[in-house]
């Protein structure tokens, strides 16, 4: 992968065996983040179609506990085929809206030390075993492409909320 054109995030800057220590750094980035916004600013989409920094935030949460998961499944299956996270289906039928930001952030921090962890006890032969991934599009993905697509989300996630509350705190 080339660096994202959105976040710069590269597969290049980040080897499989930095991923724990990526993703246990990812939630006191999203915490500073947030700084002092206040809960209207954390719940605003400053468009319609663009989700709040909180919803980005369950979102982040989501994935790191959906990706420790699939590490597991892929240590313990042949191939397994993941199903779709249902990103955007989540946002309402998990209620993000509705959730606290100070919470989710406590909950962040648990699901991306529980993924590190997953992360952590992958062997040597355990980062090649391949699993059928279906985002971005459906192809064979071995464990050390999820474990870096996974900081990926993250960095990609932290770049959103930082946007989004930026915009929110601009005013229309």
């Amino acid at each position: 992968m080339e660096a994202c054109a959105e976040c710069g995030f590269g597969d290049a800057d980040l080897a499989p065996a930095a991923v724990p220590g990526a993703l246990r750094a990812l939630p006191e980035e999203l915490r500073a983040a947030l700084g002092d916004a206040s809960d209207a600013q954390v719940r605003t989409r400053p468009e319609a179609h663009v989700w709040s920094a909180l919803e980005y935030l369950c979102h982040v949460r989501d994935v790191l506990l959906v990706q420790r998961e699939r590490i597991v499944l892929a240590q313990v299956l042949d191939g397994p085929n993941l199903a779709p996270m249902s990103r955007d289906a989540r946002v309402e039928l998990c209620g993000y809206d509705a959730q606290d930001a100070r919470e989710v952030l406590d909950q962040v921090a648990m699901a991306a030390q529980l993924c590190a962890l997953s992360f952590e006890r992958v062997g040597p032969g355990g980062w090649r075993r391949v699993l059928h991934y279906n985002f971005p599009e459906p192809a064979l993905r071995d464990v050390g492409w999820v474990g870096v697509h996974t900081v990926h989300e993250g960095v990609h996630h932290l770049a959103d909320v930082r946007r989004v509350l930026a915009e929110v705190r601009s005013g229309p």
